[in-house]
């Protein structure tokens, strides 16, 4: 009964915003916006549910991969109708970008700590160790990050950043891809669907796709607009508003998976589940913008970045760095979620009364690139502090490679891991 309240309730949701669309409701563009962003909610849950479902027939590290791609799909929906809708014309485009940089803070700077505090709260851990499963996706994230910071030096993302991207994500796929079959970790709604038979279960994960699908397709156009008009209509920074209500929208789902998995325990999982959702917006999404810009535009063209997108990227590659810092010890403890979460929330404070209550843009910019100082400052104090760890993986790689080549055989991950 639990599970059937839960699905009925998703998809009730959409359906003030299905009467807007298809039925002619006639409402303020504020509260045709909350339709429709209640209703990407509801696509959201549903496409997790699905997606977490499927585990049972699929490797533990692929299935972490898959759920954390399909539950973000609703905001590389939004994403794309932003950088299609800029191609065509050029002042959609900060959006695209906001949208971008806004769920890549949010997932680090609310979804990890929220994970240990968590952990700390109702299992009473301090500290969270990471799992070899996390090992993949946390090489993968450094390597993303590094690369990210190539963009904002160019102050614009092409399609050769796409390619790059895409390969990046098809390795980390592929390899994960490889990992040992393990008995997933379900919560609510996915763990009562994952456990019916094959044939029903199958049908079942089909059918909340189903509807995920068509209620993206119908709300991701009027809801992406409905943001920019209601920035306009209440006086404001449209670009906040894209930054962060879409994502906050698009990423609830995944964000409550997270919280019951360590509620459960299962904080590791819920941390790898995040980590692996960072991997696809840091490779997958960043990779879509150029592609869905060119096909707005009729041609092959590069998304330009002005000098506040240029800004939020350099933060974000800093942000992100400090993530990976921060997992390079190989643990997440409680003070350091506390001061992702600190600077996060810090940063987000001062840029929203520097562009919204005094209206100063150079000022939000300097801000910007302040916390980003920070970011990449606070990202070396960790690094030393993981020399050791770092150290001890590095000789044990290169040991594992050498016994290798000695024998003729390359090393597994596990070893090296």
């Amino acid at each position: 009964m639990g599970t059937l309240l839960a699905i009925a309730l998703a998809i009730l949701s959409a359906v003030p915003a299905m009467l807007v669309r298809f039925a002619g409701l006639n409402v303020p563009i504020e509260v045709a916006t909350l339709f429709y962003g209640l209703a990407i909610v509801g696509a959201s849950f549903a496409m997790a549910w699905g997606a977490e479902a499927a585990e049972h027939d699929i490797p533990r590290a692929l299935a972490l991969t898959v759920v954390a791609l399909l539950a973000v799909f609703p905001e590389y929906a939004v994403d794309f109708i932003f950088a299609f809708k800029a191609g065509q014309n050029p002042e959609f485009a900060p959006y695209a970008a906001a949208n971008m940089t806004g769920s890549n803070r949010l997932l680090l700077g609310l979804g990890w700590p929220t994970v240990s505090v968590l952990a700390w709260l109702f299992r009473g851990q301090r500290r969270l160790v990471l799992t070899r499963d996390a090992l993949l996706p946390l090489s993968f994230l450094a390597l993303a990050t590094i690369y990210s910071f190539i963009l904002p030096l160019k102050a614009n993302i092409g399609l050769i950043d796409s390619l790059i991207l895409f390969a990046l994500f098809g390795a980390y796929a592929l390899l994960a891809a490889r990992e040992d079959t393990e008995e997933p970790d379900l919560v609510g709604p996915a763990a009562t669907i994952g456990a019916l038979p094959s044939g029903p279960r199958r049908a079942a994960i089909v059918g909340l796709f189903a509807f995920a699908g068509a209620t993206i397709g119908a709300s991701a156009e009027p809801f992406a607009d409905g943001l920019v008009r209601t920035g306009h209509s209440l006086g404001i920074d449209e670009f906040l508003l894209v930054q962060w209500v879409a994502p906050l929208a698009s990423e609830a789902p995944e964000f409550l998976v997270a919280a019951l998995l360590a509620l459960r325990g299962k904080a590791n999982a819920a941390l790898g589940l995040l980590l692996s959702a960072k991997v696809n917006q840091w490779t997958l999404l960043v990779a879509s913008l150029p592609l869905a810009y060119s096909l707005g535009a009729g041609r092959p063209d590069v998304l330009p970045l002005d000098s506040r997108q240029v800004a939020e990227v350099w933060l974000t590659a800093a942000q992100s760095l400090f993530g990976v810092a921060v997992l390079a010890s190989l643990s997440l403890e409680l003070g350091e979620s506390a001061l992702l979460a600190c600077v996060f929330l810090a940063q987000f404070i001062a840029g929203g009364v520097i562009r919204t209550v005094l209206h100063d843009a150079a000022g939000g910019e300097t801000e910007l690139i302040v916390f980003s100082i920070v970011y990449v400052l606070l990202s070396l104090v960790f690094m030393v502090r993981a020399r050791r760890v770092l150290g001890t993986m590095w000789r044990k790689g290169r040991d594992q490679t050498r016994r290798g080549r000695q024998k003729g055989l390359a090393p597994s991950r596990r070893d090296v891991a």
